[in-house]
């Protein structure tokens, strides 16, 4: 019990416990950058899509913007929803690519049918399971962010979420409200024999039913298991990371600055300056 007790959303609603201290947080704390971008990179693995070809994509939960980085680094358009004003102003002060909308997961997804090709969500589900307000349902609040996703997102498209479940009536109630709203698929743990290094991924399939996915480390758990998780491919990116990409090389750079046209923003003209290395100041 006293475990539970220092789970955020037993402190606060989110809206409410991330505030600018915390929201800054995300965006200073090279430990939680890490953490999420490995998460939101091995999402988007789960979320299986086309290799080769950009994707328009939606982040739940997406707070300061740091899977959004991700998407963008793999050449995917986002657009993230998060309840806290705080996190999404310091969204904007990065200057991430994706379009940012506040809102409430539980109040449903405003979006039209079949926008998006895929959906993720990092450390933001269980928050639904909790009532914060007298009118607060948490079985309804599911079911209503659950059947309003399953519309936006394209059939044959999938939805992986990131969790951390309290228990496993949680983990039963959340699932079989996604169910109930349509999905199919399940629960894939990452080192499921590691206290540490395991993670839950809730992956649901929009229209089809489709093969889940293994969960890593199952294996191998009799060897020596990292309490880090690990994901295959794995990029050293995260030194003196403070809320933005290491990658600002020339060709960095162009390619960002072609993103952003293509997204219709106001971009600065290339020329021979562009990307250069400037010498250090003594």
């Amino acid at each position: 019990m006293a475990s539970s007790c220092r789970r955020p959303e037993h402190t606060a609603p989110p809206d409410v416990f991330y505030n600018e201290e915390e929201a800054k947080k995300y965006s200073q704390n090279s430990r939680m950058i890490e953490i999420q971008t490995q998460m939101s990179e091995r999402a988007v693995e789960l979320l299986n899509l086309p290799e080769g070809q950009p994707c328009f994509l939606l982040d739940v939960g997406c707070g300061s913007g740091l899977s959004g980085d991700f998407l963008s680094e793999e050449g995917h358009y986002w657009v993230g929803v998060d309840i806290s004003t705080a996190m999404l102003d310091v969204a904007l002060d990065r200057e991430v690519e994706g379009d940012l909308l506040l809102g409430d997961m539980g109040q449903g997804m405003p979006f039209r049918p079949g926008t998006f090709d895929g959906c993720i969500s990092i450390s933001a589900l269980q928050w639904l399971c909790n009532a914060d307000k007298k009118t607060h349902s948490p079985p309804k609040r599911l079911f209503t962010f659950f059947s309003t996703l399953y519309s936006s997102l394209s059939r044959g498209s999938r939805a992986v979420f990131q969790l951390y479940p309290e228990n496993s009536e949680q983990l039963e109630l959340i699932t079989s409200q996604a169910m109930r709203a349509g999905f199919t698929g399940g629960m894939v743990v990452d080192y499921p024999n590691s206290s540490k290094a395991k993670k839950f991924f809730l992956c649901l399939f929009a229209g089809v039913t489709g093969v889940l996915p293994k969960g890593l480390g199952s294996e191998t758990s009799d060897r020596n298991v990292s309490n880090q998780v690990q994901f295959s491919g794995q990029r050293c990116r995260f030194k003196n990371m403070k809320g933005k990409s290491l990658k600002k090389g020339r060709d960095w750079i162009f390619e960002k600055k072609e993103r952003r046209r293509r997204q219709g923003r106001e971009v600065r003209a290339d020329t021979k300056y562009t990307g250069r290395q400037r010498r250090p100041h003594f």
